[in-house]
């Protein structure tokens, strides 16, 4: 099967979970460019960050246009991401390709395990001190730069739960969280950004683009728990095969 097929394939995949769960499918990103494209650890946390921020961006636009983002407090929850993200995207090069491998296995089986057991309240909690959210944003801004992932995953339950909102616009506040973090970490990469094989990433962020938008539609139809369910066992199966590898 051609790369390019395959990198389609992958991107519809994600692209459907990241506009479904408003995060999480970007997650997936990495071990596709690692194991299916034959992309280098630093290579393909540096194309996961392209491919996030334009699917992310396209997914918030329709979710925007459904008034599910809550602009101010998302902004103010990323911006206390933007300097980790920056400083993690400076980091990851220097990290030897087992290790963020191994690292980048245990996030994804750690986020699985949430996704299995998170039960979202429908009227949300109260929300937290302002300490709170700075260090969840932080946390998470880390995670984005160091992986190359969104953080939707995380994202979503920080904003539920640290920030109290309830779980439609958490999941479209995610998106513009993500968007932010994504940028920042991408910007410290910019001279790897030129080394990338466009001709396999470009179809991969097309059809990850293509499936955000049937992910959004998905969503509507399909329960929010079992969709979680379904991609939180996928994602738990992957990052049982990263960490053996990282090992091996």
């Amino acid at each position: 099967m051609s790369a390019v097929v395959l990198a389609l394939a992958a991107g519809a995949v994600i692209g459907l979970a990241l506009g479904a769960l408003g995060g999480g499918g970007s997650v997936l990103a990495v071990p596709a460019l690692i194991y299916l494209l034959g992309f280098t650890p630093v290579a393909a946390t540096t194309a996961s960050l392209v491919i996030v921020v334009l699917t992310s961006a396209t997914a918030l636009s329709a979710h925007a246009r459904d008034g599910h983002v809550r602009w101010r407090t998302g902004l103010l929850f990323a911006a206390a991401g933007i300097g980790p993200a920056m400083l993690g995207g400076a980091l990851s090069a220097r990290i030897p390709a087992a290790e963020l491998t191994a690292a980048f296995g245990v996030v994804a089986g750690a986020a699985a395990l949430r996704m299995l057991r998170y039960r979202p309240s429908a009227e949300g909690v109260a929300p937290a001190r302002p300490g709170r959210a700075a260090a969840a944003g932080a946390g998470l801004g880390a995670v984005t730069g160091v992986l190359g992932v969104g953080g939707g995953f995380l994202a979503v339950p920080a904003l539920v739960g640290v920030l109290g909102m309830r779980m439609r616009k958490a999941v479209g506040t995610s998106l513009l969280v993500i968007t932010v973090n994504s940028l920042a970490a991408l910007a410290t990469r910019v001279g790897t950004v030129e080394g990338l094989d466009w001709a396999v990433v470009a179809p991969f962020v097309g059809a990850a683009i293509l499936g955000a938008w049937d992910g959004k539609r998905l969503a509507a139809k399909v329960s929010g728990n079992t969709l979680q369910r379904i991609f939180a066992l996928v994602l738990l199966t992957v990052a049982a095969f990263m960490l053996i590898d990282a090992v091996l």
